[in-house]
């Protein structure tokens, strides 16, 4: 797995900008892609995939040192779906017989 900073060196020598820059440019992306999931429910980085905001129902759930039953509250949270081509590329589809 590659570190920020392995990313950055990367990115830094096949744009040639400096090191400074390309970190800022990933701050940056972040940054828009956390206010604009926030603000309109989803963000699409094209051929990677998009940050999805979604809502969980409320459910009954278990604790499971104790068994007894729970109930697990409502919340709001954040899916990532990959683009079909970039899953495509890392994981071929199965061919049909």
């Amino acid at each position: 797995m590659m570190t920020k900073s392995q990313i950055v060196a990367h990115l830094a020598d096949k744009s040639g900008l400096q090191k400074k820059q390309v970190a800022s440019l990933l701050e940056e992306l972040a940054a828009l892609a956390e206010k604009e999931t926030k603000s309109t429910g989803q963000f699409v980085v094209p051929g990677l995939g998009k940050a999805v905001k979604a809502s969980r129902k409320a459910r009954m759930g278990r604790n499971p040192q104790t068994g007894a039953a729970i109930k697990i509250p409502a919340r709001t949270v954040v899916k990532f779906r990959l683009a079909k081509a970039f899953k495509d590329a890392v994981v071929p589809p199965k061919k049909k017989k």
